[in-house]
């Protein structure tokens, strides 16, 4: 199995999909519970909901599954929201604090998968960045997430619709961060900008906008686009349809703005 799927656009956005896979090495499933072999966590079909939505865009996915190794989170496996609820590197957890494994991987075991997973996604990510920076002068990095409504172990209430992080405004210009909300408030749904997901290791870390390189995550709420957030979080093509709109603006509004963004 390969471990990243690129697809290489002329466009200088460029979409990371670290959470669609469900891929699972069979020893890695064999030491998940029952309740882990669920992979409840997966971010549910957001490879078709964006899929088509700026043509010429880089896609970089990950195959694997974040059971695997999360290509969200960083390498030194540091909490990225110290003092709240959350899930590291191989989670031991899922999003409900419940166990996952039967047997929890070691040091040893943690070490391989950052090698053979972790490592040739991010590298991959990190490709496509510097490629289309040489093209365009500036690269737009958009990572694409989803996640239930409701989650009472990770934040309180239900999530909004939209849910946009660019770490407190440092991993883009502000014109990115102000056109992502303009159009997301505009739809009438609920949207927030750092809230409670401010962008995860991906946005952070490559987020450099005074290197011309402009880092943004959306976090969409499952509720937008599957039937139920529940096994089996089947698509909802009437749900993704509405918000397919959405979304395209945002995307072709990022690209737009490239020109003058350029390092």
């Amino acid at each position: 199995m390969i471990p990243v799927e690129v697809v290489q656009g002329d466009s200088p956005v460029i979409l990371g999909l670290p959470h669609t896979g469900t891929w699972l090495p069979a020893h890695v499933e064999a030491a998940l519970n029952p309740r882990g072999r669920v992979l409840a966590d997966t971010d549910w079909h957001i490879e078709r909901l964006y899929d088509g939505l700026l043509p010429g865009a880089t896609t970089v996915r990950a195959t694997f599954h974040r059971y695997v190794i999360d290509a969200n989170r960083g390498p030194d496996d540091a909490s990225l929201y110290p003092g709240q609820n959350t899930t590291g590197l191989v989670p031991l957890t899922d999003f409900d604090g419940a166990p996952i494994w039967e047997v929890e991987p070691s040091a040893e075991e943690i070490a391989t998968r950052k090698a053979q997973f972790h490592a040739p996604y991010h590298a991959a990510l990190a490709a496509e960045i510097a490629r289309v920076k040489a093209k365009h002068g500036v690269a737009i990095l958009y990572d694409c997430h989803s996640i239930r409504s409701v989650i009472p172990f990770l934040f309180q209430g239900v999530l909004p619709d939209f849910n946009i992080g660019t770490n407190g405004g440092a991993s883009c210009a502000p014109a990115i961060e102000a056109a992502t909300q303009e159009v997301a408030a505009a739809t009438g749904r609920t949207h927030v900008l750092n809230g409670r997901f401010k962008g995860g290791w991906t946005t952070r870390h490559y987020g450099q906008p005074g290197q011309g390189v402009h880092a943004i995550q959306m976090e969409l709420a499952q509720s937008t686009h599957l039937a139920t957030e529940a096994p089996p979080f089947a698509y909802d093509a009437q749900k993704a349809e509405a918000l397919r709109g959405p979304l395209k603006e945002i995307l072709t509004r990022l690209a737009a703005l490239a020109p003058e963004l350029r390092a």
